[in-house]
């Protein structure tokens, strides 16, 4: 055409090449992090892992012994992971194990993590003498149930059942007794892996979170107890139920009732001792009820 200037073959192409590397430029990049909320870490804690990755990405992580199982939330391009330091952790340094896989490769984003000690009291409190120390009955019910509990938590859904943030389970004050060091009768027994509710004896006691009703029944130090699996080696436990409304295998709803507070298995009066257990760790119940969830699922 007159008057027209048509590039030639090879400015063609050079123009096109500047044209494809400019849109690459300027799309934007899912960039590959991982944050922990809290960015503190005690013994006790709870842990919300966050991994930046696209959503073709396969993670593979562990922390403290325990592999980490993520799941893909909060606008396609965030992978989560619910973890935990067990009460009794020692404090010092800690290895998190993050490797991102990705059809572009992998990318290691391992970090140290530092976990800090957590101050817990000590506490005396007397109970029946048979709680101190059982006959030889009762330590074989004891034993069965040892085994009973270490099938239940040996299994988890591979997904999580929870949606947003946890609730407390009953209508009732809380106490300060998680970790405490527990002297029964003047003897040192255990630490408290629990909260306990100042729960009067027949207050309805409530699922915290969606889940699988995975125990249901009497056991000797728990008394009335109910555990819900919530998914990825998340556990609830509510103790000393006066009576149970749910059966085992039944899945229920966030604010679901399970039962009624009471005085079962080893206590000194009402109330609900509820817990939170991630794979083989006790987890600060206060501290999960205020970690907002709610983005995420």
């Amino acid at each position: 055409m007159k008057g027209s200037i048509l590039p030639l073959p090879g400015q063609l192409l050079a123009f096109l090449a500047c044209l494809l590397s400019f849109a690459v430029a300027v799309r934007p990049a899912i960039s590959q992090s991982a944050t922990l909320k809290p960015a503190t870490v005690e013994a006790g804690s709870p842990v919300l892992i966050e991994v930046e990755a696209s959503s073709d990405a396969a993670i593979e992580g562990e922390w403290l012994g325990s592999k980490l199982r993520f799941f893909l939330g909060g606008g396609g391009h965030r992978w989560f992971a619910l973890a935990g330091v067990d009460v009794e952790a020692s404090p010092g340094p800690s290895t998190l194990k993050l490797v991102v896989h990705t059809g572009n490769g992998l990318r290691d984003l391992s970090r140290t993590v530092q976990i800090y000690p957590a101050h817990y009291r000590t506490g005396s409190l007397t109970v029946a003498p048979k709680f101190v120390e059982p006959g030889a009955e009762a330590l074989k019910q004891i034993e069965a149930e040892r085994l009973l509990k270490d099938s239940v938590f040996a299994t988890s859904t591979p997904e999580p059942l929870w949606t947003a943030s946890f609730r407390a389970p009953v209508a009732a004050q809380p106490t300060d007794s998680f970790g405490t060091r527990r002297m029964f009768n003047g003897k040192l027994a255990s630490i408290h892996k629990g909260m306990d509710f100042r729960a009067s004896a027949g207050t309805p006691v409530r699922a915290a979170n969606s889940g699988v009703v995975v125990l249901a029944r009497p056991l000797y130090y728990e008394g009335n107890c109910v555990v819900i699996d919530h998914g990825l080696g998340l556990f609830t436990l509510s103790m000393h139920l006066s009576r149970i409304d749910v059966r085992e295998g039944q899945r229920v709803a966030i604010a679901e009732r399970l039962g009624l507070s009471g005085a079962t298995g080893r206590v000194t009066g009402p109330h609900l001792h509820w817990a939170v257990r991630w794979q083989s760790a006790y987890l600060d119940p206060s501290k999960l009820l205020r970690l907002d969830l709610n983005a995420i699922r």
